[in-house]
C-alpha cells in the first residue's frame, strides 16, 4: 500500500503546508506500513524534489514543465493524475490552497475517487480511513468514513506536528513525462497585492490587526510591530470591510487559514469567523483593552490594556532585546 502526498509550491519554493501533511503521512505509514511517496507540480521545481526526502518521502514524483509555472486548472489536473495512475496510491494527502481547492474536484472525478476536504485528524480503520473535519466555522466537527480503493483527501492548516527534516534521508527522485491537452484558457496575468512583507501562509508570526485598531495611524503602529518581528500582518473581516487592508490579509472562515508558531492579536475580538482561520496557532497571545473579548478564551498569554499604549511598549521591548542580542 501507498501514501502519496502532493506538495505545495509558491515560485518554486515547496510551503511549510506541505512538510506538515508530508510529516502526517509518515505518521500513517507506521501504523499501516504504508510506503510514503510525494509528488511535486511545477516549472523550475526539480530543485526542491530532494528536500521532500529530508522529511520522509521515499521516492519523489516530479512533473517539471512550463505549462505548470502558472496555475490553470487542466494542465494541473491532467499532472496529477498522470502521477496518481502511476503510483497506484491507497491514500492521497494535498495541503489546501486556492489552487489544490480549485483542482481537487474534476480530479476525483477523472479519478472515479473518494474525496474529502479540509481534513484536520486522520486515522486508519480496518478496511479504509477515518476522518474528521470542522463545521460552522469551526464550531462542530463531523466524522467521516471511506473504504474506497481511492481517497483523497485535503487537509487543513495547523492540523498536524510537522517533523524535524533528516537530511541525511534521501529520496529516489523520478521524473514524469506528461502530454498536455490543447488548452482553451490562456494565463494572461496575475492580479495581486504585493506589499514585499512576508506572506501569512508561510508567516512563523503573525500580527493580526481587529476592530481595535480604528484607523490608519493604529495599523501602522501594528505595521511597525510587524517590521521589528519580522512577522507577517494579517486582520480580521472587520478591518478589511473598513477599508484599511486589502482581503488578501483577511484570516478566518472566509479568509486565509494559518498555522504560525506566535500569533498576536491586538484589538481582535475574538469572533468564531476569526478564530476559525487561527486557532491552531501554536502560542497566542491576546492584547484588547475588554476584559470581557472572546479572544481571551483561546489565548494562551492575555493583556488587558489599550493596545495605543501596550504595542508602543512591545515594539520598544522587542528593539531592546535585538540591540543586546
Amino acid at each position: 500500500m501507498k501514501i502519496l502526498v502532493f506538495a505545495d509550491q509558491k515560485k518554486g519554493k515547496v510551503k511549510k503546508s506541505s512538510f506538515e501533511v508530508l510529516s502526517e503521512a509518515v505518521k500513517l505509514s507506521t501504523e499501516s506500513g504504508a510506503e510514503v511517496h510525494a509528488a511535486l507540480l511545477g516549472s523550475g521545481v526539480k530543485e526542491q524534489a530532494g528536500v521532500l526526502g529530508h522529511y520522509g518521502a521515499k521516492t519523489v514524483h516530479v512533473v517539471d514543465r512550463p505549462e505548470l509555472a502558472t496555475y490553470i486548472n487542466t494542465p494541473f489536473v491532467t499532472a496529477a493524475k498522470a502521477v496518481i495512475d502511476a503510483v497506484k496510491p491507497r491514500l492521497v494527502l494535498f495541503p489546501t490552497s486556492e489552487g489544490i481547492k480549485d483542482y481537487i474536484p474534476a480530479l476525483v472525478q477523472k479519478l472515479d475517487g473518494a474525496g474529502i476536504t479540509d481534513c484536520c485528524k486522520i486515522r486508519w480503520t480496518g478496511n479504509g480511513v477515518e476522518i474528521e473535519r470542522p463545521l460552522m466555522a469551526a464550531k462542530a466537527r463531523s466524522t467521516m468514513e471511506s473504504s474506497h480503493s481511492l481517497i483523497l483527501l485535503t487537509c487543513r492548516a495547523g492540523s498536524f506536528e510537522t517533523k524535524e527534516p533528516n537530511p541525511s534521508l534521501k529520496a529516489e527522485i523520478v521524473e514524469h513525462s506528461v502530454s498536455f491537452p490543447d488548452l482553451k484558457q490562456i494565463f494572461k496575468e496575475v492580479l495581486a497585492a504585493n506589499t514585499g512583507k512576508i506572506s501569512l501562509d508561510e508567516a512563523d508570526v503573525v500580527i493580526a490587526a481587529g476592530r481595535g485598531v480604528r484607523d490608519a495611524e493604529g495599523l501602522k503602529l501594528l505595521e511597525e510591530l510587524a517590521d521589528v518581528m519580522g512577522a507577517a500582518l494579517g486582520s480580521t473581516r472587520a478591518v478589511v470591510e473598513s477599508g484599511l487592508v486589502p482581503a488578501t490579509l483577511q484570516i478566518g472562515q472566509t479568509g486565509k487559514v494559518i498555522n504560525p508558531t506566535l500569533y498576536i492579536g491586538c484589538g481582535v475580538s475574538g469572533a468564531v469567523q476569526h478564530t476559525a482561520g487561527m486557532g491552531n496557532s501554536k502560542v497566542i497571545v491576546a492584547i484588547n483593552k475588554d476584559s470581557e473579548a472572546p479572544i481571551f478564551n483561546i489565548a494562551d498569554y492575555g493583556l488587558v490594556g489599550d493596545l495605543f499604549k501596550v504595542v508602543p511598549l512591545l515594539i520598544e521591548a522587542v528593539k531592546e532585546l535585538k540591540k543586546n542580542a
